[in-house]
């Protein structure tokens, strides 16, 4: 960027000083100290010019992968982005939950690879996939700063309304740090988001987990929430929204990519294969004359490890593997760092008062918090 201003040429004038007397030298001394050397400004950092909206999709598209997951008679299509040669992508949770197949479709090579989920984060709604037998991929450029600022121009670009074609949708970015309260298309399911993004663009379904490009393509975030089709489109009784969607900042992201990559379950954060319990459960009400705290049992999964332990509807679980449980998010919490295999040791409450303990072993389950 070129800022304006007047140039100014300073002259420098020396005065000539006499000495008249001069100290007697030690040996090997001086009586003068050596100027540093000068020093040349740095040169101010240019942008290049911001790219059209044809060069900014040709340079990011094969960057781009289109994800369809499924989970029994049921899909979700979605978008990813490439972070690592080797085909790591990053998307968001809410594509892939629950799924017990994905693909991706890489829109540079225009191969289709199977795909595994190698973790997640769903507070922040960030998934980490592997794309199999990959290699050799083009990835994303990251921003070199934090967050965009607001009224910077943003492009979101992706598998919009599931077509299986890359659509960008230009727009600005008109707030930050926004909390959003989300729900799914799929299942209804609710979701609250923090910090996140809020921009213009007309970003649809299917365009979940794609990238946010600043105008010189390099990502800012993860698209993750836009308006409903009754919104954007309007009812026979409300005119149509402004578009306004939101995307997770891409340093939440990459906070999330790096602890899966380096293996640590922890946090919100799981990474490796999910472990199943088959159990639904709610927080404590304190009306109810049973534990004050814990996690109660509202439905238990036929087969399941959860009914193997004994479990029912209306026990309320208070400790797994030696960890005290005050709420159903206190479950989640401890179920994030194990693996299917694991066994713990878990204590409830009956709806009595009795309290039982038994050993239950996790099973593989879906990728779900």
């Amino acid at each position: 960027m070129r800022s304006g201003g007047r140039a100014v040429v300073l002259t420098l004038v020396a005065a000539g000083v006499w000495l008249f007397a001069t100290p007697q030298l030690d040996p090997g001394t001086a009586d003068f100290v050596a100027a540093p050397a000068p020093v040349a400004p740095a040169a101010p950092v240019v942008e290049p010019p911001p790219l059209s909206l044809e060069e900014l999709s040709a340079r990011v598209a094969p960057t781009v992968v289109t994800l369809s997951a499924s989970a029994g008679f049921s899909g979700v299509a979605g978008t990813g982005f490439v972070v690592a040669p080797d085909g790591i992508v990053l998307t968001n949770f809410h594509v892939v939950e629950n799924a017990t197949e994905i693909s991706a479709v890489h829109m540079g090579n225009g191969l289709i690879y199977d795909a595994t989920v190698l973790g997640y984060d769903k507070s922040r709604d960030v998934a980490v996939v592997q794309l199999i037998t990959a290699a050799d991929l083009p990835v994303v450029e990251l921003a070199p700063d934090p967050l965009p600022e607001v009224g910077d121009a943003v492009t979101a670009i992706g598998n919009a309304s599931g077509a299986g074609v890359l659509v960008p949708a230009p727009g600005a970015v008109t707030a930050l740090d926004q909390q959003v309260r989300t729900r799914s298309s799929v299942d209804g399911s609710r979701n609250t988001l923090e910090r996140m993004i809020r921009v213009d663009a007309d970003v649809r379904a299917g365009d979940s987990g794609g990238p946010l490009f600043d105008a010189w393509g390099r990502v800012v975030g993860v698209n993750t929430a836009g308006l409903s089709d009754e919104a954007r489109n309007g009812t026979e009784n409300t005119p149509p929204q402004a578009p306004e969607a939101y995307a997770v900042p891409i340093s939440e992201a990459v906070a999330v990519l790096d602890q899966v990559v380096a293996g640590r379950s922890g946090g919100t954060v799981h990474v490796g294969p999910t472990p199943y319990f088959g159990v639904s459960v709610r927080d404590v009400s304190v009306f109810e004359n049973r534990p004050a705290v814990g996690a109660a049992v509202v439905s238990v999964t036929f087969d399941s490890p959860a009914e193997a332990l004994g479990l029912s509807a209306g026990d309320v679980i208070v400790t797994f593997d030696g960890t005290d449980i005050g709420s159903s998010s206190d479950l989640s919490e401890a179920l994030l760092g194990r693996r299917p295999g694991d066994s713990a040791v878990v204590e409830w409450v009956d709806d009595a008062g009795v309290t039982s303990s038994g050993t239950v072993t996790l099973a593989p389950g879906m990728p779900t918090a």
